[in-house]
């Protein structure tokens, strides 16, 4: 109802033409194609496509693999539905920006900043909230979360409600049509409030993030040193060493990906006038588009039975997984002789206890 009263607004500047506001903020525009535009349009393009592939191979195997209906993947699952949203958002992006923007009327503007906004922060409220149920789950010693079913759709739908509140939120009063003087460079319909709230609101989901991997990696490293001189496993010291590549990634990919954008964001907000937001912002935007083809990689592409069921639904012929086949198709092992090798405790789904080394070691 609230978007509907904005487009039937009688305030006087919604009238006027995206054109005028881009003008009276000072972001020009132009009809013609110039230089940065192909950059951004030609880097935008098979990032997109990328985005949108690897995470449709994704949510197949999710929904392929009976092995991955826990909570965890249901997690990865929609955090892959997120980022499969935002290629579909930054392509609508691409195709309506440069000199396309010219030609946008204020409400498709703002539909055209609601899906970015809306997929944006449905990527960093998932990284969050697979962040929250790893540091459960580790710190209970459990295979996977004792979630229910019913919590975890919850959580899902509390997820996309919070992401399609922060989408509309502009649209539904919080923007400078009727206001000018609140406009800011970047977006320019946009308040200048309402970009310093959504910068920090994201700044403080990263810094969530790293406390919570932070005080895994702490407790995990702690572990260790107690059971190393009372184990015989030989690998506790390589298990805090993939943690730390694991952390490393999340994190690193987090902060290449967001914090330049944001702080263009945030630095516009703040009416900075010597910081030339104009120069960097699209360049920002690919870079934050980036994150969501890295989060598959990092969450989805290091599990080995993810990169099998990838396998199986790319019909890809690896001939050693098949050297063992028989005639019918199942799959023969060699008989071994002395103690039975040691079970993947991380690949089995049974919700015993384990060690939080094998745990994230895996």
């Amino acid at each position: 109802m609230s978007l509907i009263m904005l487009f039937n607004s009688t305030c006087e500047a919604y009238d006027n033409s995206v054109h005028y506001f881009y003008n009276k903020t000072g972001k020009y525009i132009s009809a013609d194609w110039r230089t940065h535009d192909y950059v951004v349009v030609g880097l935008g393009l098979p990032i997109c496509v990328f985005i949108i592939l690897a995470n449709m191979l994704v949510i197949a195997a999710i929904v392929i693999n009976r092995q991955f209906h826990f909570p965890i993947y249901y997690l990865l699952g929609n955090m892959a539905a997120a980022d499969f949203f935002a290629g579909i958002s930054y392509l609508y992006l691409v195709f309506h920006t440069g000199p396309f923007t010219i030609s946008l009327t204020i409400k498709e503007w703002f539909v055209r900043g609601a899906l970015i906004n809306m997929s944006l922060t449905a990527s960093v409220v998932n990284l969050l909230a697979v962040a929250v149920e790893r540091h459960q789950t580790i710190f209970t010693m459990q295979l996977h979360s004792t979630m229910t079913k019913w919590r975890v759709v919850t959580l899902i739908v509390f997820i996309w409600l919070v992401a399609v509140v922060m989408g509309l939120v502009p649209a539904m009063g919080w923007n400078c049509v009727c206001d000018l003087t609140t406009c800011c460079t970047v977006a320019p319909l946009y308040s200048r409030s309402f970009l310093v709230f959504w910068a920090v609101l994201n700044l403080l989901a990263f810094f969530i993030m790293v406390a919570v991997y932070t005080h895994i990696f702490i407790y995990v490293r702690r572990r260790s040193r107690l059971m190393s001189p009372h184990t015989d496993q030989p690998s506790h010291n390589q298990t805090v060493i993939s943690l730390m590549k694991t952390m490393s990634m999340i994190l690193g990919a987090f902060v290449i990906c967001w914090t330049p954008g944001l702080v263009i964001l945030l630095l516009d907000g703040l009416s900075c006038s010597e910081c030339e937001v104009l120069k960097y912002e699209k360049y920002c935007l690919v870079l934050a588009e980036c994150n969501s083809l890295v989060n598959p990689i990092i969450y989805s592409f290091r599990d080995e039975d993810m990169r099998n069921t990838f396998k199986r639904i790319l019909c890809f012929p690896w001939r050693r997984m098949r050297q063992h086949e028989g005639p019918s198709g199942i799959r023969f092992e060699p008989v071994k002789t002395g103690a039975p090798s040691e079970k993947n405790n991380y690949n089995s789904t049974s919700l015993e206890p384990i060690s939080a080394q094998s745990l994230l070691s895996s």
